[in-house]
């Protein structure tokens, strides 16, 4: 059976009849404009949805100053005796309930290190402070073996203060003593400063340093304890893989700021950095850590009764 082919399209279609492409036409305008209007709508409110969970520019926290600094300290209960780790723990909180700081004691043992040795504590503890004192504006690091030994001195005004670190700062400066082909940024302003850190006759000195409170903070710690410098087994842990990063990324050599050593971390002795003297903010016994606790212990006597004094005075 055969069909009759349907009738062809005319393309001269009769005078009389109407254009049949204006409706269309007009139908596609009002349908894209409908379609644009709908997508501007979606985009405001992803916008105002992901700004209201924080990822906003301006929705950023801003921490309080509440409390104004947090002072860190990894404690060893396993290696030290009692008495010793006690004298550390009254040291900093009378330092801190006198200018309404708050103090944070996390111990060795507490993070997962993943094999890496027990000094990246220091590390991860900094970060836990982050989380833990979110409304604070700066993470004071302070190791162990140490004491503050001048209470007038507080952090945001002897070393975070603009016009301080100003005055502080240790610009186009080899990063790693005595010849590094990096140097500290010549162009910084203390108002750019995140990270102050000091220098002994060895290299960077981590026992003892300062964090402004941020995101740059978050990033800076997360860096560093990476799993991929955690497995470079350098000699001095986190110590040289702090030297690693400053040295090359930029983005934090763009924030770091080298202060003298003895602002933030004099020696008991000459032998590796710079000596204690009256008037420091605080004392390390580095010398002791290659020997024993024991040895920390005794050396630490030296300055318990001075410090107790100055804090009693002042």
């Amino acid at each position: 059976m055969h069909f009759a082919y349907p009738p062809r399209k005319t393309s001269n279609p009769p005078l009389y009849l109407p254009r049949s492409s204006n409706l269309p036409r007009f139908r596609r305008s009002r349908l894209q404009l409908i379609a644009l209007a709908g997508l501007a709508l979606i985009t405001f409110i992803y916008l105002v949805t992901w700004a209201s969970h924080g990822h906003g520019a301006y929705s950023q926290h801003r921490p309080s100053g509440k409390p104004p600094v947090v002072l860190v300290t990894v404690l060893d209960e396993v290696k030290y005796s009692k008495a010793y780790i006690d004298a550390v723990k009254e040291n900093r909180i009378q330092y801190a309930e006198r200018h309404g700081y708050q103090t944070f004691f996390p111990k060795v043992g507490d993070y997962d290190l993943k094999n890496a040795p027990a000094s990246w504590t220091t590390v991860v503890a900094m970060r836990h402070a982050l989380t833990k004192f979110p409304d604070c504006n700066y993470v004071w690091h302070l190791d162990q073996n140490s004491f503050v030994m001048n209470p007038r001195l507080k952090i945001e005004d002897h070393v975070m203060k603009s016009s301080r670190l100003e005055k502080l700062m240790i610009k186009d400066h080899p990063v790693v003593p005595p010849d590094s082909i990096i140097k500290t940024f010549s162009h910084l302003k203390g108002q750019d400063v995140d990270f102050v850190l000091t220098q002994d006759k060895e290299g960077l000195s981590s026992g003892s340093y300062v964090l402004r409170n941020g995101d740059w903070a978050k990033f800076f710690l997360e860096t560093w304890f990476d799993p991929l410098y955690r497995s470079y087994n350098f000699q001095k842990a986190e110590t040289h893989a702090l030297e690693h990063i400053v040295q090359w990324h930029p983005t934090i050599l763009a924030k770091l700021a080298l202060v003298n050593q003895r602002t933030i971390n004099s020696y008991s002795k000459a032998s590796k950095g710079a000596e204690y003297q009256d008037g420091d903010i605080a004392i390390r016994f580095v010398d002791c850590q290659a020997q024993n606790s024991i040895a920390c212990e005794v050396e630490s006597q030296k300055f318990a009764q001075k410090w107790r004094t100055a804090f009693k005075n002042s």
